[in-house]
């Protein structure tokens, strides 16, 4: 049960990583697919402002060159100065003249370039587009730093990803683990079942041994088969239920073949009577050494020739006895005699007794 319940736990854990890591590589692909359009639509946009930041800083230099003015010479000395003041006029009037030219040539660029012929509208027109460069400028500036932002979100989804990869493969190792444990307990319990079934073959081997020679004995030592047919209802052999009703009769017959052999041993009077041996006789035992006698004085019975009855039985009505007589005749010749010998015994030994 136990490991049912951690197998369980180890299932739900691993489909809970399953779902997590398919999420986030789901939301991983979206990302990168949208990094991915940002991207395109970033380079066709940074293409664009490119184009448009090189013509404006063509036209920059352009105009810079144009309007750029000569280096002024170094202070004369007075002297020198004042006899240069009279042609400066002069020169600065030409020099005005040839910047007036030199912006002419220059707007006739401008304006060959544009098509625009107004100077204030070409003005304005740079105005807006460096607004818009600015502009310009300062999205690219956000559109990076946005993908500074999804890409520190793809590592981190990444990483999270790697974590759950690693958490799979421990949870793969962990089933494995279980699924080993269980086949070893698995491999036990059989080799335990094979165990039991051989203990099982052995038993059964026995048991129908044992009802054979039950069946035989059964036979051989003459029971009454009709008491277990009125017991049973019928006449279906020994089987494992019936087996020990079997055994009682045989107990029953053995107990009565042991009494009458008790008795025609009793009968037999050129042999010494042994109480012990007549009740080991009687209980179906051996007599395994010999053991000291314990003798103690019975209470008198009044008459010790009470056996005459036994020993001749012609001075009753000469007739069959039935089962239950034999075995009451049997069983009183027997107590008798015990009684004799116990007094004789203990008449014997009470010298040693005294001493």
């Amino acid at each position: 049960q136990e490991t049912r319940k951690e197998v369980g736990a180890v299932i739900d854990m691993s489909t809970a990583a399953y779902d997590a890591r398919d999420d986030a590589q789901t939301k991983m692909v979206q990302l990168k697919e949208k990094a991915e359009k940002d991207l395109v639509l970033h380079a066709a946009e940074m293409k664009e402002l490119q184009r448009v930041i090189d013509h404006d800083r063509k036209l920059k230099e352009f105009m810079a060159i144009k309007t750029q003015e000569r280096p002024s010479e170094e202070i004369r000395p007075y002297s020198t100065r004042k006899r240069e003041d009279e042609g400066s006029a002069k020169r600065q009037k030409e020099t005005k003249e040839e910047r007036a030219e030199t912006f002419e040539a220059a707007f006739q660029q401008i304006r060959a370039a544009t098509g625009e012929e107004d100077l204030e509208v070409l003005v304005n027109t740079f105005i807006e587009v460096e607004d818009r460069n600015f502009a310009l400028f300062s999205y690219i500036n956000e559109q990076n730093t946005e993908i500074e932002r999804v890409q520190e979100e793809i590592a981190a989804l990444q990483a999270e990803i790697a974590g759950f990869r690693q958490r799979e493969q421990e949870l793969q190792w962990e089933q494995q683990r279980v699924r080993q444990q269980m086949e070893r307990q698995q491999q036990e319990a059989s080799n335990q079942a094979a165990g039991y079934e051989e203990r099982v073959k052995a038993v059964n081997k026995i048991l129908e041994q044992l009802k054979t020679g039950t069946e035989s004995l059964f036979t051989k030592i003459g029971c009454n088969r009709s008491i277990l047919d009125d017991m049973l209802g019928s006449s279906c052999g020994i089987t494992d239920t019936t087996i020990m009703q079997y055994l009682g009769l045989i107990e029953q017959r053995t107990n009565q073949l042991l009494s009458i052999q008790s008795y025609l041993t009793s009968k037999d009077y050129d042999r010494p009577y042994d109480p012990r041996e007549a009740a080991v006789l009687l209980l179906g035992q051996k007599l395994e050494g010999a053991m000291q006698p314990l003798y103690i004085e019975p209470p008198t019975t009044g008459n010790n020739d009470d056996d005459s009855e036994l020993e001749s039985p012609g001075t009753e009505e000469e007739r069959p006895l039935t089962q239950a007589e034999l075995r009451e005749r049997i069983m009183k010749g027997v107590i008798r005699k015990e009684e004799k010998a116990l007094k004789k015994g203990f008449q014997s030994y009470r010298p040693q007794l005294k001493h």
